[in-house]
């Protein structure tokens, strides 16, 4: 994540606040520049363009902007930033007990969202194209209905109770899962639907699918018969050999979105590092290190393993930081030379896909 900084004051003013702890001054995200500007109640200009405050700013507290020329309905956003606008579905406002748990759920996909564009992926809305990106929001807290968390056709169903900090350990242990947050969620799914419109159907396809089922395997086996068998046997015993989680050993479509998923915890803390000035100095380290550990700007142009030598170390020291503080290792995964390999693939496709279609503003219409 990118350190936003006031405009006002160039105070660290945070991902989520609306307004800067220092100064005071009122501001929100504008997407395209990854920046926060003033935003007033009145709205902003920037390069010739109006933006004004979310229609969520009051009833979720967003602090993202969005352009003026989107608020007519018709336009698909109905005054709503580009994330939030990216929702189809929420529960019943009666619902009070699923509608408070919106605004924390609603920062992670804008966090998501910030990601994507980041990357330079492209970030394609269902009201804009039939089977683009589009998250219900449900919840099983207060409605006998079952939730299941998935994707289908470019919609992503999450289930709100996983903001329940009790809930959600609840299913980590009795799935024996070392990590589980909502914003896990997103980035997992979120792979799904990357592998359907980059690998499987889009302008790639000729290139990547046949390499993704040599590295991940046929997804054009049964799913349901995946499925039932990873809950009656389990994983592969050796799956440590092999996979990055025991749920990826399920389907060669788990196994990509599990990868997927860590590609963007991985590249988004390295991201929140380097924003923060952090480095390991190999000479001041108190164990043996072959060389400085300096985040770069960019590893668009260099191989993953690269990338994953300097998330090596720094989510070492990540580790050591939990455990002084009495936290469980913040990430608590091995990536043996199988999941290299696989994150190379993931890594190929983003970096690709970027330089291939660049996306600078996807507002635009």
């Amino acid at each position: 994540m990118r350190a936003l900084t006031c405009p006002i004051c160039n105070a660290l003013s945070g991902f989520t606040n609306q307004s800067c702890p220092n100064c005071e001054t009122t501001v929100g995200v504008h997407l395209p520049s990854r920046s926060l500007v003033v935003a007033s109640e009145e709205g902003v200009e920037i390069d010739g363009r109006r933006w004004e405050r979310c229609s969520n700013w009051e009833r979720f507290g967003c602090n993202w902007m969005t352009p003026s020329e989107y608020t007519d309905a018709d336009a698909g956003m109905r005054g709503l930033c580009f994330a939030d606008a990216l929702v189809r579905r929420l529960p019943d406002r009666s619902d009070t007990i699923a509608m408070e748990k919106v605004p924390p759920t609603l920062s992670d996909l804008r966090l998501l969202v910030y990601q994507l564009v980041d990357l330079g992926l492209p970030v394609e809305p269902h009201w804009r194209t039939k089977g683009g990106l589009a998250f219900d929001l449900l919840s099983s807290l207060s409605s006998s209905d079952r939730v299941i968390i998935g994707h289908a056709n470019g919609v992503i169903t999450l289930d709100l109770a996983e903001t329940l900090d009790a809930y959600r350990e609840r299913l980590r242990v009795q799935l024996g899962e070392p990590y589980r947050t909502m914003l896990g969620h997103f980035r997992h799914e979120v792979g799904h639907y990357y592998e359907r419109v980059l690998v499987e159907t889009g302008d790639g396809a000729d290139i990547y699918l046949q390499k993704c089922r040599q590295i991940f395997g046929d997804e054009r086996a049964s799913y349901a018969d995946a499925l039932d068998r990873h809950y009656r046997q389990g994983p592969p015993a050796d799956w440590h050999d092999s996979f990055i989680s025991e749920y990826a050993t399920m389907h060669p479509w788990e196994d990509f979105a599990e990868c997927f998923a860590h590609y963007l915890h991985i590249t988004g803390t390295i991201d929140t590092a380097r924003e923060s000035g952090l480095m390991l100095e190999k000479d001041q380290v108190r164990f043996a290190m072959d060389r400085d550990i300096v985040p770069l700007q960019s590893y668009a142009d260099q191989p993953v393993e690269r990338l994953l030598y300097d998330w090596k170390w720094l989510s070492t020291m990540f580790n050591r930081v939990n455990q002084a503080m009495g936290r469980r290792p913040l990430y608590p995964f091995e990536i043996p030379r199988p999941v290299v390999r696989k994150l190379g693939f993931v890594h190929r496709v983003i970096r690709e896909s970027a330089a291939r279609v660049p996306v600078t503003d996807p507002l635009v219409v």
